[in-house]
C-alpha cells in the first residue's frame, strides 16, 4: 500500500483524525474574508460582461499582418466609442464594439479589411442586440435560480433538511467567491462562463453529497450508541472522505489548468480561457466549502437540536463513568509509626471467586472449618 493510500487508511478507521469541525471558527473566518474581498470587488469593479449579455457586435478577422492599434484606430471614428480590440489563436484579431445603428456594420467590416489588408467578406461579423442581450442574462439567472431550488428540494428529501439548508449556502458560498474572483481578474463573462458556472455548482454539490453520504451512515444510530456526538461523528466524515476529495480535486485541477495557460496565452482570449478560469476558481472553492464549510456547518445546526444536545450529554456522562472507572483509588499501607497510616495509589482488581468454589457454613461461634486438605 502507497503512502498516501497508508494515510487514507487510518483517516478513515479513525486512527489519525484532524479536528476540522473543532476549527469551525477559523474556517468561517477565512470564507468570510474571502468572500468580502469578492464582494468589494463586484461593487468596485463589476463583471465584464460580453456582447451576449449586453448587446453589440463583434468583428473576426483571419491571419493578418495589422496590429491591435492599426485595428483600433480604424474603428474608433466609426463609433464616437473606444473599441475592444485583441488578439486571438496567433494573429487573428477580435473586435468588439457596442450596440450598432443599422448598416454601421458593413462600414466597420470595411474599414477593418481595408486597414489589415484583407477582402471586406473575409471579415466575420455578429451583431447582437441589447434586448437579445438582456434576455440571455434572465434565462441564466432564471436557470441559477430553478438550480438550487431543485438541489435544495432533492437533498431534503434524500438527506435531511437541515443538510439541504447547508448544501445551498456551501452553493451560493462557491458562487460568490468564484463571481468575486473573476471580477478582480477582470476577464469576459460570456455564455461559456454560465456553463462553467453552472458546472463548479454540480460539483460543488457532488463534493459536498459526498460527504454527507458518509456523516449520514455515521449518525444512523447515534441515539443507541452513544459512542460519538454529532460533532464528533461529522468530523470523521470529514477525515474519511478527506484523501478522496483531495485526489479527484487535483485530478480535475490539473487539465483545467493545463486548458487555461493554453488559452491564456497561447490562444489569447476565447472560450477555452472563459470556461477554463471559473472552473479553476470553483472547483478550488467547493474543495474548500465541501471539507471546511459545509459539514462543519450542519454539525452546528444538528447540536441545536434537543435530540443531539441529549446524545451529547449521555457521551459526556459515559466518558465521565468510564475515567472514573479506570482512575486509581486510594489504599491504606500497613506498617507506619505509631499506628498511622499512608495514602498510597494502587488499582485494585475486582476480586474473581474460584469457579464452583462455596463457603463452608460458619461454627456457633461464627468461624468457619478449615478447608485444608487431609493427607
Amino acid at each position: 500500500m502507497s503512502k498516501l493510500g497508508q494515510v487514507g487508511h487510518r483517516l478513515y478507521t479513525g486512527e489519525v483524525s484532524y479536528d476540522f469541525v473543532g476549527r469551525k471558527r477559523a474556517w468561517y473566518t477565512v470564507s468570510a474574508a474571502i468572500i468580502l474581498i469578492s464582494i468589494a470587488a463586484l461593487v468596485t469593479r463589476g463583471l465584464n460582461f460580453g456582447i451576449e449579455f449586453k448587446g453589440g457586435a463583434e468583428f473576426r478577422l483571419p491571419a493578418v499582418s495589422c496590429s491591435v492599434q492599426d485595428a483600433r484606430h480604424a474603428v474608433e471614428p466609426l463609433t464616437g466609442t473606444e473599441p475592444i480590440v485583441q488578439k486571438v489563436g496567433g494573429n487573428a484579431v477580435r473586435v468588439q464594439t457596442e450596440v450598432l445603428q443599422p448598416g454601421a456594420a458593413d462600414g466597420i467590416a470595411n474599414a477593418l479589411a481595408k486597414a489589415c489588408g484583407v477582402q471586406a467578406n473575409q471579415v466575420d461579423r455578429n451583431v447582437i442586440g441589447a434586448t437579445w442581450g438582456g434576455e440571455v442574462s434572465r434565462k441564466a439567472v432564471t436557470a441559477l435560480i430553478v438550480f438550487l431550488v431543485l438541489v435544495s428540494i432533492f437533498i431534503a428529501l434524500f438527506f435531511e433538511t437541515k443538510m439541504a439548508i447547508a448544501a445551498v449556502v456551501a452553493l451560493l458560498h462557491d458562487l460568490v467567491i468564484t463571481t468575486g474572483l473573476y471580477s478582480l481578474v477582470g476577464f469576459e463573462v460570456t455564455p461559456a462562463t454560465v456553463i462553467g458556472m453552472l458546472t463548479i455548482l454540480g460539483y460543488s454539490l457532488y463534493d459536498t453529497i459526498v460527504v454527507f453520504d458518509s456523516l449520514r451512515e455515521n449518525t444512523r444510530h447515534l441515539d443507541r450508541t452513544y459512542a460519538h456526538t454529532y460533532s464528533e461523528a461529522a468530523n470523521l466524515s470529514i477525515n474519511q472522505t478527506l484523501v478522496r476529495s483531495i485526489n479527484t480535486s487535483v485530478i480535475v485541477l490539473m487539465p483545467v489548468g493545463a486548458i487555461l495557460f493554453v488559452g491564456a496565452y497561447a490562444l489569447g482570449a476565447g472560450v477555452l480561457k472563459d470556461l477554463s478560469l471559473v472552473l479553476f476558481i470553483g472547483i478550488t472553492a467547493s474543495t474548500f466549502s465541501s471539507i471546511f464549510f459545509a459539514t462543519p456547518l450542519v454539525a452546528q445546526l444538528k447540536e441545536r437540536e434537543p435530540a443531539m444536545k441529549a446524545v451529547a450529554k449521555k457521551v459526556q456522562s459515559n466518558r465521565a463513568k468510564a475515567a472514573r472507572a479506570e482512575s486509581p483509588v486510594l489504599v491504606a499501607a500497613e506498617g507506619e509509626p505509631g499506628g498511622t497510616t499512608t495514602a498510597v495509589l494502587e488499582r485494585q482488581p475486582k476480586p474473581v471467586a474460584a469457579k464452583g468454589y462455596r463457603p463452608p457454613p460458619r461454627r456457633a461461634d461464627g468461624s468457619r472449618p478449615s478447608r485444608k486438605r487431609r493427607r
